[in-house]
């Protein structure tokens, strides 16, 4: 939106500086063509002042009234979300793993519980796996041959996996946690129907999908479990072409009320990449006249996955 204030200001003072050169050119040099030349200029400039006046007004309306438009969208969203996805995933057991530390919206496992589904864990990857002042430690405790950063990485995200699932791994977890490497929240270890991850970087020293997020889900769709990816909009550097490579569900919009309606319709039995990006095939998954979404089988890494 232009800045029409700045504008004003400008000739404001622009109009200010010549009333003093009328003032003084009238006083010094006595010259009525010279003053009648200014008084012109001066009469246009306030000319060009209203007219932009009328337009700051113009844009102020309108600003005011699509901020009208905004609210009133956000109210029918937020109403007309739970009937939306009420009882879509009834019974779902689900896992939650960001793997950038930025945190991420209570709405979405507001909007997960809303549809019947759990949320077993929530699991936060600190720093992408930031190894400064930690690898000695890490590579004792357990015994690891390799001293690579990046297959350190990719060990400790594959064993991560492994403890979300089979909970055989607590210990690790908790020395990751100590480390201040992971976050947990939840049981670890209890059957899980699909995974949710929470991925996009403000930071690109921070963006590890190959070693870190790869492996993780790798290991998922190997256990034939479902898979979904997905980003704020926002984000700097998205994730979504990575993901995809993978075959797993994406939506690249989840901090919004339509995201969180794909996430659910893709979980439900609706595969596909949604959202605002060009990394996005459509918004949302088609709607059925007759029935409901709920008593497809969610898509997995083989079978039920969209294409990439």
């Amino acid at each position: 939106m232009i800045d029409y204030r700045y504008h004003i200001a400008s000739l404001v003072a622009v109009f200010i500086a010549l009333g003093i050169g009328i003032l003084v050119g009238s006083a010094v040099l006595g010259n009525e063509g010279i003053v009648e030349r200014q008084k012109q200029l001066a009469d246009r400039l306030e000319v060009q002042l209203e007219e932009l006046r009328e337009k700051n007004e113009a844009v102020q309306a309108r600003a005011n009234n699509l901020e009208i438009d905004n609210n009133i969208q956000k109210q029918f969203e937020k109403q007309v979300l739970p009937p939306l996805v009420a009882g879509k995933l009834a019974g779902k057991r689900l896992a939650i793993i960001e793997t950038n530390s930025y945190g991420f919206l209570d709405d979405i496992i507001s909007t997960l519980t809303m549809s019947g589904a759990t949320v077993q864990s929530v699991t936060t990857v600190m720093d992408g796996f930031d190894l400064t002042g930690r690898k000695d430690r890490l590579i004792n405790e357990f015994n690891l041959k390799e001293i690579d950063d990046q297959k350190v990485v990719k060990y400790l995200s594959t064993e991560t996996a492994k403890g979300i699932l089979t909970g055989e791994k607590q210990a690790l977890l908790n020395t990751l946690a100590q480390v201040d490497l992971l976050k947990l929240s939840g049981d670890y270890g209890v059957p899980i129907d699909g995974i949710i991850f929470i991925g996009g970087s403000q930071d690109q020293m921070l963006v590890k999908t190959e070693i870190l997020d790869y492996a993780m889900i790798d290991y998922f769709l190997q256990q034939k479990l479902p898979v979904f990816g997905v980003e704020e909009t926002n984000v700097s550097f998205s994730y979504m072409k990575s993901y995809q490579k993978k075959r797993i569900s994406t939506v690249d919009n989840v901090e919004t009320v339509p995201g969180q309606l794909a996430l659910v319709m893709a979980i439900a039995g609706k595969p596909g990449h949604y959202g605002v990006k060009p990394t996005a095939k459509q918004l949302l998954p088609p709607f059925e006249s007759t029935g409901g979404v709920g008593s497809g089988q969610s898509g997995q890494g083989v079978s039920g996955n969209p294409s990439p």
